[in-house]
């Protein structure tokens, strides 16, 4: 099952990489890693999307927990949040797919970042299903680079 886990560190030097080294030293999967600032400097927030049991999640949250920069670990999985990701594509660009592509982009609520006679750059912001189906649906038209984010994850505000 996939977890969302929302870690808040002390913004120091080293700190990522002392969360990607637990996670390989104990041979957990890291499907992605995202980490910035939060509204206090000092503090940056990490969003980490793994796959495990119940059992390996816990262990995760466990370590997670020990490591010395860690100031909160919440697994987001099961309460309400807010998941997003960012995806930038360039695609190949042709007179005959043209109005099609742009059409398309519209429909995922998308932006052009770039464009050139023989292709375009197009950004999608949304959650993993809207970015796995937008990659989906843009493939047969001839993806040419791709980058996505990862998930970046926050607790719904409260009514």
């Amino acid at each position: 099952m996939k977890h969302i886990i929302s870690v808040l560190v002390e913004n120091k030097f080293g700190t990522l990489n002392r969360v990607a080294a637990m996670f390989s030293a104990r041979g957990f999967n890291l499907e992605s890693i995202s980490i910035g600032e939060t509204e206090d400097p000092e503090f940056s927030r990490m969003t980490i999307v793994t796959r495990g049991d119940d059992q390996i999640v816990s262990q995760v949250l466990k370590q997670l927990n020990r490591l010395i920069d860690t100031i909160k670990v919440t697994d987001l999985t099961k309460q309400p949040h807010v998941e997003r990701e960012l995806l930038l594509m360039t695609l190949k660009l042709s007179k005959t797919t043209q109005h099609e592509i742009f059409e398309l982009i519209n429909v995922f609520k998308g932006k052009v970042v770039d464009i050139k006679q023989k292709s375009i750059t197009i950004e999608v912001i949304g959650s993993p299903d809207k970015i796995n189906t937008t990659i989906d649906i843009f493939r047969s038209y001839g993806i040419r680079e791709l980058a996505r984010s990862g998930a970046v994850a926050i607790h719904r505000g409260e009514s």
